[in-house]
């Protein structure tokens, strides 16, 4: 049986040699994916503008001036490059009817702008005014009211008016 093992141990180192030249370094991949949704957010999302007394006290009509120019500032952002942004506005109203000759309801324009962007709409019309792309931001946006007007330029109702603008901030379809 010694002459076996000893035969044998000379096969083995022989084989050694080969065995290291055939064995040699292997790599495997792991790949890694995600997304991020297209998103926007508002910061600030409301805001209140008090308009106090809306006619003049001398003929008891409209004051244009209590409404133009006044203005708040939201806050929001959006993470898409084809983000855009629509204002839908409505009209200021009471609930008292308006007889012939008086008004219930105050008119106007929204301008809600982000740096150079804007979009805006009127109270005339119903439904949101037209989008204007946004894209990558992160900011203010101001909304200014402006062209106040009564449907007759009547005397003005008296009682609490309200009314009100819709910021809508809206992503693209988000990534598969």
């Amino acid at each position: 049986m010694k002459k076996f093992l000893i035969l044998a141990a000379p096969v083995l180192l022989a084989a050694s040699p080969a065995l290291a030249q055939t064995t040699g370094e292997a790599t495997g991949t792991v790949t890694i994916d995600g997304s991020v949704l297209g998103r926007c957010m508002f910061t600030i999302p409301s805001k209140t503008i008090s308009l106090g007394e809306l006619s003049l006290t001398s003929t008891g009509k409209l004051d244009v001036s209590k409404v133009n120019g006044r203005n708040e500032t939201l806050n929001g952002w959006c993470n898409n490059t084809a983000a855009t942004m629509t204002v839908t506005t409505t009209e200021l109203t009471t609930t008292t009817a308006a007889p012939t000759g008086f008004d219930n309801r105050v008119d106007y324009t929204a301008t809600a702008v982000t740096g150079a962007i804007s979009a805006s709409d009127t109270s005339l019309t119903a439904g949101a005014g037209s989008a204007s792309s946004v894209g990558l931001f992160s900011g203010d946006i101001v909304v200014t009211l402006s062209s106040a007007s009564s449907p007759t330029n009547g005397l003005m109702v008296a009682g609490a008016y309200s009314g009100n603008v819709v910021v809508t901030l809206t992503p693209t379809v988000a990534p598969n």
